[in-house]
């Protein structure tokens, strides 16, 4: 594994059309990924919400949000992989130091 040099918070937004079961399934290919390439951490899991407004004609969504450590290059690459998964409507990566 590369050398840590940097903590990110990782916000996701996941459709909830197909079920919640869809929606953590979501979840656990970004949970295994973020887990095989950084050193995850605590994981906030708000559940099932109402949007503050409608994203692709849907007003609820499942809200997670995930710490974790990795090498700068990370959070580029999992910002790729999340743009073009469907089922996730919206993320943000931010550096928390």
């Amino acid at each position: 594994m590369a050398k840590v040099s940097a903590k990110y918070e990782l916000m996701i937004v996941i459709s909830v059309a197909k079920g919640e079961e869809a929606a953590q399934a979501v979840w656990e290919k970004f949970k295994a990924l973020i887990e095989k390439n950084a050193e995850l951490g605590e994981v906030d899991d708000w559940g099932k919400r109402k949007l503050a407004y409608p994203i692709n004609y849907e007003t609820e969504a499942y809200y997670i949000v995930a710490q974790f450590a990795s090498a700068p290059e990370f959070p580029a690459e999992l910002d790729r992989v999340l743009n073009i998964t469907d089922g996730v409507l919206r993320s943000m990566i931010t550096v928390t130091e």
